[in-house]
């Protein structure tokens, strides 16, 4: 057992601050750069400073992209039928009276619908869960 000074800290692998953060996400890779594009990046992070360039130095700085475009803001964020979560809210109110359910019933949707936008993993699980539970009861003739 080491002193404090030869430890790692939390997240710092054999590559040092933010390696570990930035494997976390797959989509998160480095993006190829001009030189004139990492000429700028460079002065941004030497004038940038101290804490903000201490979050730079977490994130990791290959990772970190001063120049990464916006997303999308969510009410134009669409799932793979190209509906909003607007849009598959409506469409399940509809085909199941949701309005006339309770709050609870109603949020839950709506966490769902963000989460299918979103490509959030829970809700895959929760889908699949689902729908093998729905097999289940069929199979052991609990459901027509």
């Amino acid at each position: 057992m080491g002193d404090a000074a030869t430890r790692n800290p939390a997240g710092a692998g054999p590559a040092g601050p933010g390696v570990a953060a930035g494997r976390l996400f797959a989509e998160e890779v480095p993006r190829d750069l001009t030189a004139e594009q990492a000429r700028l990046k460079r002065e941004i992070y030497e004038k940038m400073n101290p804490r903000r360039r201490k979050f730079v130095d977490r994130l990791g700085y290959d990772l970190w992209d001063p120049f990464q475009n916006p997303k999308d803001p969510l009410d134009i964020r669409t799932e793979r039928s190209q509906r909003t979560a607007q849009d598959l809210l409506d469409e399940f109110s509809r085909a199941h009276g949701a309005a006339s359910r309770d709050r609870a019933y109603r949020a839950g949707a709506v966490e769902c619908a963000l989460g299918i936008i979103n490509k959030d993993e829970k809700y895959q699980g929760i889908f699949d869960f689902c729908l093998w539970y729905h097999d289940l009861l069929k199979e052991e003739g609990h459901l027509p």
